[in-house]
């Protein structure tokens, strides 16, 4: 069985009833992996495809959710982002300088404009449900696969949370 899409085009199942899509998309000056998942395609709704379809059409704006969302973290000595900024800090020290796009004497809002969207996993069978509906991934150091932030979207594109990958 397959479901066709307007804008995923035709998603083939595989032999356990999954569907996978994988496209790399092109975001400011970068390319980020975007990847549709479902283990059962029976869960996944046109709606959710839908959905799905407009965040990777709007990728610019989500990824402005997200990064409000790792400003606002902030506040909070013991947050995720804080921890992985001090982190980044430890382990980089005066090198971190050369990650960063922009210098404005904040490290940490420079340490989140510097991040890169590396990709952005939807979960096609969480539509509407308390999990998250997309996950997309932030590095500073893309060859640092360990060292990353994710940040957990619900179906409504609002942000559930943000999380290190430890």
């Amino acid at each position: 069985m397959a479901i066709e899409h307007d804008f995923f085009g035709l998603l083939e199942s595989g032999p356990d009833g999954s569907i996978f899509w994988s496209e790399n998309v092109e975001f400011g000056d970068q390319s980020v992996t975007v990847d549709l998942t479902a283990p059962d395609q029976d869960d996944v709704s046109a709606e959710a495809l839908d959905v799905a379809a407009s965040m990777v059409s709007s990728l610019e704006a989500i990824d402005l959710a997200a990064r409000n969302a790792m400003v606002n973290e902030l506040d909070s000595r013991t947050s995720e982002v804080t921890e992985y900024i001090l982190q980044q800090q430890a382990t980089l020290g005066e090198e971190l300088e050369d990650l960063l796009t922009d210098v404005s004497g904040d490290t940490h809002i420079d340490v989140i404009k510097a991040l890169q969207l590396m990709s952005m996993t939807i979960l096609a069978d969480e539509h509407g449900g308390a999990d998250p509906f997309a996950v997309l991934e932030y590095a500073l150091d893309p060859d640092a696969t360990d060292d990353v932030l994710l940040v957990n979207l619900a179906s409504d594109g609002s942000v559930q949370s943000v999380t290190s990958a430890d």
